[in-house]
Order: C-alpha cells, then sequence, then structure tokens
C-alpha cells in the first residue's frame, strides 16, 4: 500500500514540472505550437483552467502558480495518508 501512495506522489510531482515546463514555454514564441507545446497543453491545459478565475495582476497570469500549490498541498496529504499504513 505504500508503494502506491509513492506512486501517486511522483506522479503529481511529474506533473508539477509538466505544468512548470509548460509555463516556461511562455517566454519562447511560437513554442506552444510545436509538438511538444501541443501536447503539454492537452495535459495541462485542463487542469489550469480550473485556475483561470484568478484575474491576471499586472498582466501576469498567477493561476498557474495557484495550480502547483494545489498540487503541492495534494502531494503532503498522500504522504500524511501513507504515514498512517507504516
Amino acid at each position: 500500500m505504500v508503494y502506491l501512495f509513492t506512486i501517486i506522489s511522483k506522479l503529481i510531482q511529474l506533473y508539477m514540472l509538466l505544468i512548470f515546463v509548460f509555463v516556461l514555454m511562455s517566454w519562447f514564441p511560437g513554442a506552444y505550437q510545436t509538438k511538444l507545446g501541443q501536447w503539454l497543453a492537452k495535459i495541462c491545459v485542463p487542469y489550469l483552467q480550473v485556475f483561470r478565475f484568478i484575474p491576471p495582476i499586472f498582466g501576469l497570469d498567477f493561476s498557474p502558480i495557484v495550480a502547483i500549490l494545489v498540487l503541492e498541498m495534494a502531494q503532503y496529504g498522500v504522504a500524511v495518508l501513507s504515514s498512517f499504513f507504516y
């Protein structure tokens, strides 16, 4: 059972990394039109859309930061649940 929580934690960590790469791609013109950009958009945009209610401040979108923080909390929750099974 502990291995299941470890796998879930690693998958959350991987998803956070994918979101981070997706956000960094905004710095490069045309990066979203590449195959990698399109693939990351299919994976990341549905989750990021949940947090689009946060208005941009000075033209900066802070919704990916909130999305990553929510994933961090979920990862912490998985760690707490896994501690019950030790």
